[in-house]
């Protein structure tokens, strides 16, 4: 993604929806065709959407957008987390009945969005330090045993030739 998209995303994060001619760069005006490329491949990718109303033009997010800034902000430098590999590896252990199915498909889902990928039914496995955010959850949510959180440096070297592999490390 260019730097331009990602700044047209940002910006229009900012607001429920953005005239065209602000997102325009007035200290140089040849970035003007650019930023018109950016978010027409924005539009095209399903991240912003263009409104008219009489003689103005308006960009705003789209749902798909609005995830895309999440993930920006997650892998940015500047996040709370570092994405980068410490060389631990998150697993945590899931084991909700068929009555907690919703909780059960909200975790499966925040796990994906974490980075985290399935080995088996209930178990999944991460090398990014997110683990405290499943930490909290499993606070706030009550679980005791339904979920476990482990981090390790020991894994043997067939499962870390598979891990590598997966995870392109």
């Amino acid at each position: 993604m260019s730097s331009y998209s990602k700044k047209i995303l940002k910006k229009l994060a900012e607001k429920p929806a953005i005239a065209l001619e602000s997102l325009k760069n007035e200290e140089n005006p040849k970035d003007s065709y650019a930023l018109a490329r950016s978010l027409k491949n924005l539009v095209e990718a399903g991240f912003a959407e263009i409104h008219s109303s009489g003689r103005e033009s308006y960009a705003k997010l789209t749902k798909a957008g609005k995830d895309k800034i999440n993930t920006l902000k997650l892998t940015s430098p500047e996040a709370l987390v570092s994405a980068n590999w410490d060389g631990l590896w998150r697993i945590i252990l899931l084991d909700l009945p068929e009555s907690r199915k919703a909780e059960r498909e909200s975790l499966r889902y925040l796990l994906k969005k974490a980075g985290f990928v399935c080995l088996k039914n209930s178990a999944w496995i991460s090398p990014y330090p997110f683990e405290h955010l499943f930490t909290n959850i499993k606070k706030d949510l009550k679980f005791t045993t339904e979920m476990m959180i482990i981090t390790t440096a020991n894994i043997d070297d067939e499962t870390k030739k598979f891990l590598f592999t997966t995870f392109g490390k």
